[in-house]
């Protein structure tokens, strides 16, 4: 037997490979579904739905296929993520159901990297375990694989539904008449007729309430520019639209000298203004005019 260090190394190695190898075959396999799926759309246009139902079987087969690969797949991802696990001589419970799933279905696979890896874990382990794995006396292979390995075929109602998957993607009308009963009905819910068209009817509001009632925003004519305010961010959570406006002036360096006006500064800048004020205050507050001085304003109002 080799030593353990050298055989985890060259599992580690197999694992990497089977991984990639498997991508591959999964991206094979679906393309050729997708080829295969087409020709299907083309026998339902035809008619030929007797040829369709036993083609589209090799469909499903392939569809089932893909998905054990990709279990297997994500076993090797976790084997290849607990590698330090697999140098102790006896098998980890955590690791026990993807080991054995793979050395029981990687006969079953035309990946050659992973019945490389198969033989190294059946290496590791001894013929015991592998035999328990292989025969599943245990249980411990995971019950998905052993329904994705069973070899039945498929069932009546999942070949129909594969059918109106496919007419339903590539547009075809089958069965024949029910696309069209399908767009009458959508065409019925979307505009119903009869007691289902009826809404209730709200009561017209009176000339108060319409005074009262704020108009709508987009009433009158709008402006030929939009802005839309920027989404929230985890930098910004209230976003807002800042509108360019008037620059604001600010003293410089000329206008430093000037004193602010105020009402004194300005009262003793302007001596005729103060005389004015004064003047004003004492017409308004001073002494009672007499009969002459009212007779001098009333021949001055009639100029």
């Amino acid at each position: 037997m080799a030593p353990s260090s050298s055989v985890i190394s060259k599992l580690k190695v197999q694992l990497k490979l089977s991984i990639s190898r498997l991508r591959m075959v999964q991206q094979k396999d679906t393309a050729i579904a997708k080829q295969q799926r087409r020709q299907m759309a083309h026998l339902l246009e035809l008619g030929k739905d007797e040829s369709a139902r036993i083609r589209v079987e090799n469909i499903i087969r392939s569809d089932i296929t893909t998905e054990l690969l990709e279990i297997l797949e994500l076993y090797c991802e976790l084997l290849l993520a607990r590698i330090g696990l697999l140098e102790a001589k006896e098998c980890d419970p955590g690791l026990e159901e993807p080991i054995k799933s793979i050395i029981y279905a990687a006969p079953r696979t035309d990946v050659k990297e992973l019945q490389q890896a198969r033989q190294l874990l059946v290496e590791k382990y001894g013929k015991e375990f592998a035999l328990e794995a292989i025969e599943n006396s245990d249980g411990k292979v995971a019950e998905r694989v052993l329904k994705k390995l069973k070899v039945e075929p498929p069932d009546p109602e999942l070949v129909t539904l594969y059918l109106r998957e496919i007419a339903r993607t590539y547009g075809v009308d089958w069965p024949r008449g029910e696309r069209k009963q399908d767009e009458r009905n959508d065409e019925n819910s979307d505009d119903p007729s009869g007691a289902e068209a009826v809404k209730s009817l709200e009561e017209p509001l009176t000339t108060e309430e319409l005074t009262r009632a704020t108009p709508p925003r987009d009433l009158g004519p709008k402006s030929p520019v939009s802005i839309a305010p920027p989404s929230p961010s985890t930098d910004n959570l209230s976003p807002r639209v800042k509108l360019p406006g008037p620059p604001e002036l600010k003293p410089g360096a000329r206008m430093g000298g000037f004193k602010k006006q105020t009402p004194t500064t300005q009262a003793q800048n302007d001596p005729e203004e103060k005389g004015d004020d004064d003047g004003l205050k004492n017409q308004v507050g001073g002494k009672i005019p007499d009969v002459d001085e009212l007779a001098r304003r009333f021949a001055a109002l009639k100029r």
